[in-house]
């Protein structure tokens, strides 16, 4: 029966399978091609001590990626230690007391919101930066409350949160935040444009800073680095903004200038090179497990057959105990620490217990096959990543079964 389920699934999904071939060719040529001109050579990979003055490997890594997301200008560094630390490094870099600034997609994902309004921990709240959401209006922008908030209150930035987070919504198409974009400066807007690009980066053949962001930032332990990166995260965007983020990450006298890496930086290149590839998978399997859940009769998000527009997909249970039997289901057939018994637990940034599956090669890598979920009504689970899509099909086999012995 679960055989035929996935076979079934395959066969439905064949002509979303040879659309994200399209899209993954068309971002590997625009990486080989960003590779090529910037002459990358083995002298890159070499690693860096001390102040790291000069270190070619940093700064063309740097140049790659801003080439491949059509920037002007980014900063990759292995001490960008997750999505949230690189968002926030953007968010004090441009931000100063006195700013205020606005979400259009409701409210941030939760490890941003003590980075935001905390209290007496050095948040921005506690800078005297102002801060305001503005929910979503059936799933969607609501742009006409925006621009009402933009010209009453003068905002130095729009934040935009690509993936849906902990909610029940789509992701946001690059193209479809691009209109805004475009509407938003329309009305005036000459302020910063920021995007959460986390779980995003070559699901579709642009960035949003090839579209009118001024800023996006990221985790190469997520997409961009191609499920080989040990670490690190990017801000890419508008040179005068990321040379603040420089600044910020080290210090205003000295920019990016310095910054060393005493081991090899070929695991962030070598990443960045497979991403199109590696992101392939893991919207392919993301799109054979919402099949094959949809055909059971389970609730998905994206809605099966629809080409994901970011590496994740919500699941809906009806009762803790499916919930927790899924996520559990995931690090068993895991290649890293596959016999673990999982727990929820108070984790650092969350309002509720969560339940992590996560047996990867590097630790809270999201582009692996992962899920995670928070223990709350309703009960949603949160799975992404897959760095082949055969481990994709076998994880669904066992998902499958899991979640018949417990019915």
């Amino acid at each position: 029966m679960i055989e035929k389920i996935i076979e079934n699934a395959k066969q439905a999904l064949e002509k979303q399978f040879k659309e994200t071939e399209k899209t993954a060719i068309y971002n590997q040529k625009k990486v080989l091609d960003a590779f090529n001109k910037e002459r990358i050579a083995l002298r890159h990979f070499a690693p860096t001590t001390g102040y790291g003055y000069d270190s070619d490997g940093r700064d063309a890594l740097n140049r790659v990626y801003a080439r491949v997301f059509g920037a002007e200008k980014a900063v990759v560094s292995p001490y960008i230690a997750s999505g949230t630390v690189a968002l926030s490094l953007g968010l004090f870099s441009v931000l100063m007391p006195g700013d205020n600034f606005v979400s259009a997609t409701g409210k941030p994902y939760d490890t941003l919101i003590d980075v935001i309004e905390g209290e007496k921990i050095g948040s921005l709240k506690d800078y005297g930066i102002k801060f305001h959401s503005i929910p979503l209006k059936n799933g969607k922008i609501d742009v006409e409350s925006v621009i009402l908030y933009m010209k009453k209150n003068n905002p130095k930035m729009i934040y935009f949160q690509r993936s849906r987070g902990y909610d029940w919504r789509p992701s946001f198409s690059v193209y479809e935040m691009g209109e805004v974009f475009k509407t938003l400066r329309d009305n005036g807007f000459e302020g910063i444009i920021f995007v959460d690009n986390c779980y995003g980066e070559f699901v579709e053949k642009d960035e949003p800073t090839a579209v009118g962001a001024d800023m996006m930032a990221g985790s190469l332990i997520k997409n961009a680095g191609g499920g080989l990166a040990p670490t690190g995260g990017y801000i890419a965007g508008k040179e005068k903004y990321i040379r603040l983020v420089e600044n910020r990450l080290t210090a205003p006298s000295v920019g990016g200038e310095v910054g060393s890496y005493a081991f090899t930086y070929q695991y962030f290149y070598q990443g960045l090179f497979i991403a199109p590839h590696t992101v392939k998978q893991a919207i392919d399997g993301n799109m054979l497990i919402g099949e094959a859940l949809s055909s059971m009769g389970y609730e998905t998000m994206p809605v099966r057959g629809e080409i994901p527009r970011d590496i994740t997909r919500s699941v809906k249970f009806n009762t803790e105990k499916e919930l927790v039997s899924f996520i559990q289901s995931v690090q068993e057939v895991s290649p890293v620490d596959s016999f673990v018994s999982l727990e929820a637990w108070d984790m650092p940034g969350y309002d509720h217990k969560v339940i992590m599956a996560a047996g990867c090669f590097v630790q809270g890598s999201s582009i692996e096959l992962s899920a995670d979920a928070p223990i709350k009504e309703p009960y949603i689970a949160y799975v992404q990543g897959g760095l082949t899509f055969e481990h994709c099909v076998i994880a669904t086999e066992r998902i499958l079964k899991k979640l018949l012995e417990n019915k």
